[in-house]
């Protein structure tokens, strides 16, 4: 080998070696971000929690009487021909039967 090669050698390990730190430093970065964001995340989902409960437990609360709203509304559209293209738009055919509680 002549001393072009090795020189040539050298440097490619020193670029290598280089490479090989900065691909750690931004994986070790990229990794703390994510584990932070994670955790924050997390933090939110936590405090966030109890308000959907009680958005979710209104929405139950009232979902009989949007059912029974939908049934009065096909109910008129059965007596109203003029009513119907409006309720076809929305989806709403024939009156709802609601399941009873058990």
């Amino acid at each position: 080998m002549n001393p072009d090669s090795n020189s040539e050698i050298s440097a490619l390990q020193r670029q290598v070696f280089s490479l090989l730190v900065a691909l750690l430093i931004v994986s070790g970065t990229l990794t703390t971000y994510l584990y932070r964001q994670a955790s924050l995340t997390s933090k939110d989902l936590e405090a966030i929690k109890p308000q959907a409960q009680q958005i979710i437990g209104v929405y139950n609360q009232n979902q009989k009487l949007m059912m029974d709203f939908v049934s009065q509304l096909a109910a008129y559209g059965q007596t109203h021909p003029d009513f119907r293209p409006v309720l076809a738009k929305y989806g709403i055919g024939a009156p709802v039967a609601v399941a009873p509680k058990k």
